[in-house]
């Protein structure tokens, strides 16, 4: 396949980094492979385990699921406990934020009974405060930083009990060096297209630039290089630092319908 021929796409995807750059290569791209952050599972898991108990017990009314790894590292803790877990998600009012826990759900024989119409925090909330929340017990399975805080503050706002669980960490400790040589690459401008798949690659970028003094050209050179966003969260994690993406996916914010939206933009 060759609808990519002539495209260099730098790829700082992080847990999915070879799935996603050999989609690009495909399709005939070249790619600048950079591995910007590490999902690691908890080092210290009694907060996650006191959490798989909570659920089991059934404490909890709804539960939402705002990535799909937070549910996998979930999962993987509960060990002998895991059918106990599930059968205690199955009670539960599930609401997912993307495909991506929806997915892992689906692997586990359960289904969402609430999806957000869009792949966001704000449309997760939107979705819930439809219906009464009053005394509702609600669990939040968050991702590290506070991006999803609003989230939890409008729950609580609407009278909900919100129990959280960040249920893995992110070691921001990959290769400085090549990361450096990433960001050199751009501000030479020797990269076609930057191809983001998730916020935490950008600040590490942005923070590995202005570490060694480079913030201000990196923003620079991707203020004029293309640049795509996998879906709204990434969007807004890009608009904090001034960057307008120029292509991101029209639905369906993962993988393949970014490869398809690189594709259709390269060749119009």
């Amino acid at each position: 396949m060759t609808a990519l021929n002539g495209l260099r796409i730098l790829v700082p995807e992080s847990r999915e980094l070879d799935l996603f750059a050999a989609m690009l290569e495909e399709a005939g791209a070249a790619t600048l492979r950079c591995p910007l952050v590490r999902i690691l599972p908890l080092a210290d898991t009694g907060e996650a385990d006191a959490f798989i108990d909570r659920s089991i017990a059934g404490e909890f009314q709804d539960i939402v699921l705002l990535t799909g790894e937070g549910l996998r590292h979930l999962v993987n803790y509960a060990g002998s406990r895991k059918e106990a877990f599930v059968a205690g998600l199955g009670r539960m009012r599930k609401i997912v934020r993307g495909p991506k826990p929806a997915r892992v759900l689906r692997e586990l024989g359960l289904v969402p009974d609430i999806s957000a119409p869009q792949p966001t925090s704000g449309s997760v909330l939107e979705a819930l405060v439809t219906g009464p929340l009053g005394g509702r017990t609600i669990a939040v399975q968050l991702y590290p930083g506070d991006g999803a805080a609003r989230l939890v503050e409008g729950l609580a706002e609407h009278g909900a009990v919100v129990t959280t669980i960040t249920p893995y960490r992110y070691a921001s400790d990959a290769d400085t060096a090549q990361v450096l040589a990433a960001i050199e690459a751009v501000i030479a401008r020797r990269i076609g297209l930057v191809a983001f798949t998730a916020s935490p690659q950008i600040d590490r970028m942005i923070a590995v630039a202005a570490q060694h003094e480079r913030k201000t050209a990196l923003l620079e050179a991707l203020a004029d290089t293309p640049v795509a966003a996998v879906g709204p969260v990434v969007e807004a994690s890009l608009a904090r630092y001034g960057i307008s993406p120029s292509l991101s996916p029209n639905a369906s914010f993962h993988m393949k319908p970014l490869v398809r939206a690189i594709i259709g933009w390269w060749q119009r």
